[in-house]
């Protein structure tokens, strides 16, 4: 006669059992209760129709999201960034081997492809120089002095985690580049890694505002007070948003948030659409005079260009007041987008993208004879140094990069970042989620993708015959217009004459 079971164990089993039994029945009801509110809403036709399963629709378009990443498209086929962008920037800030074996993927074919034109006699490796140094603001108390190529954009402390903004700001501290605060005003963490700093002034004037939310010259003093923050950026508009302000929902406006840039704690951040005390060109000369004033420092602005007669009017207003009115820098953004959430119809259509902008904005203040004057940063999807060289090529003094550092901090385009569930740390404030970005491993992934970024820009510009990134030119590259046929650069965008 076989072993009897031990009481203990009937019981366990029975009791499993009635609670399966309990789970089965729960999930039954479940279902049930969501079967009559399927079927008896009026707001969704394929839930009326198919109750309980067509729920699935939103989880597959949801999910469709990741899928297509990971699996259904093309290494160079997916937007706002693709596989092969992303795997460059991953490589680059793991300091990992970046070559590629038996021929290129790339297509170069399609309409705007660039191709760089090789020297038969490239520069050689002991002739080949480091950045050359630029100043900016020379007729400023205190003008910086600066090679950094390729440094990090506007993101501010609060659209960005505390860990993530510590990790850039060492990150760029360590490879010498500067960064960028965005219009949330000067966090610790923008100042803890030792970089330099431009503190971007938004429409809000956040950080730099009273208690009554005007323009102050005192916090502007405060600031400017920091030697680590070398210039002072007025933000006219965004590529995420041309038109519009920022927007900070209230989840992320915690207290820290709130008093650094001086607004009520959990409330929206809403900051208007423009400043309200710059209508016309010379409204921003005045304001850059202000600003300069006050601080002693170099001072410029940050647009997206759409309409753009409005920058001859600009420089022609310079020349009547004199060349030192002139902006010491101006940063013109892309306009396919950002960091920032925005309106869909923003972000697909209003301004010019970057292909078009910069070579415009280049070309007329050459046109006036200001080229010397104002420096050139160039913004907007220049994650890789095909499009940094390009950048170069056009005229650009300076490239900054948001999304490009997002990556390097390791984000997986997740598309999240105006949710606060970020799953990688870094656009949230759920400290659970920041748990996973340790700082100290992504500062050294931010200084390694800089230093990779300005090696390999460093490559393409030996390739073409010059010692140093910033003597690349517009014959220095090709693009393509139709058929596969392309044009070099200097054609396509020629400089205009002195005057014109």
């Amino acid at each position: 006669m076989g072993a009897m079971i031990p009481d203990f164990v009937v019981t366990a089993i029975t009791i499993a059992a009635t609670f399966f039994i309990f789970l089965i029945g729960l999930a039954i009801l479940a279902l049930g209760v969501i079967y009559v509110l399927d079927i008896t809403q009026t707001r969704h036709a394929i839930r009326r129709n198919y109750p309980v399963i067509g729920r699935l629709r939103y989880f597959f378009e949801h999910m469709g999201t990741f899928f297509r990443q990971y699996f259904f498209a093309a290494d160079r086929e997916e937007m706002p960034f693709n596989r092969e962008q992303r795997s460059w920037v991953y490589r680059a800030a793991k300091n990992v081997d970046n070559t590629v074996a038996f021929g290129s993927t790339r297509d170069l074919r399609p309409v705007g492809s660039i191709m760089f034109v090789n020297c038969p006699f490239p520069t050689l490796e002991e002739d080949a120089v480091e950045p050359s140094e630029k100043v900016i603001g020379p007729d400023t108390a205190h003008p910086f002095t600066t090679s950094s190529l390729f440094n990090i954009s506007g993101m501010s402390y609060g659209a960005l985690s505390g860990v993530a903004v510590k990790a850039l700001s060492n990150g760029a501290g360590r490879a010498g580049a500067w960064m960028n605060t965005g219009e949330g005003g000067l966090s610790p963490q923008h100042l803890d890694g030792g970089a330099d700093i431009v503190f971007q002034i938004g429409t809000a004037k956040y950080g730099v505002r009273d208690d009554t939310g005007e323009f102050s010259d005192d916090k502007l003093r405060e600031v400017a007070a920091h030697e680590q923050v070398r210039m002072f950026e007025i933000k006219l508009s965004q590529g995420a948003k041309p038109g519009k302000g920022g927007i900070l929902p209230a989840a992320k406006v915690t207290d820290e948030i709130a008093e650094i840039r001086g607004i009520p704690q959990g409330q929206d951040s809403l900051s208007p659409n423009r400043h309200p005390e710059v209508n016309s060109p010379a409204d921003i000369l005045d304001m850059i005079e202000r600003v300069r004033r006050v601080t002693g420092k170099p001072v410029g602005f940050k647009t997206v260009i759409g309409a753009y007669g409005w920058l001859d009017t600009l420089f022609e207003e310079v020349h009547r007041r004199g060349i030192g009115s002139a902006p010491d820098f101006i940063t013109v953004d892309s306009a396919e987008g950002g960091t920032g959430a925005a309106p869909m119809s923003l972000i697909d259509s209003v301004g010019l993208p970057i292909q078009e902008s910069l070579p415009m904005l280049v070309d007329r203040l050459e046109a006036h004879g200001l080229r010397d004057r104002a420096r050139v940063i160039a913004s907007g999807k220049l994650v890789t140094p095909v499009e940094v060289a390009w950048a170069l090529c056009v005229g650009a003094d300076f490239i900054v990069s948001a999304r490009g550092f997002m990556f390097a901090l390791g984000c997986i385009q997740a598309l999240q970042c105006n949710k606060n569930t970020c799953p990688t740390g870094i656009t949230t404030h759920n400290p659970r989620l920041q748990r996973g970005l340790d700082p100290t491993d992504k500062a050294a992934r931010v200084q390694a993708y800089i230093e990779n970024m300005v090696h390999e820009v460093g490559v393409i510009a030996h390739a073409c015959g010059v010692p140093e990134p910033r003597r690349l030119r517009r014959f220095h590259a090709r693009m393509v217009v139709s058929a596969g046929k392309s044009v070099p650069l200097d054609e396509l965008h020629p400089a205009p004459a002195l005057g014109a």
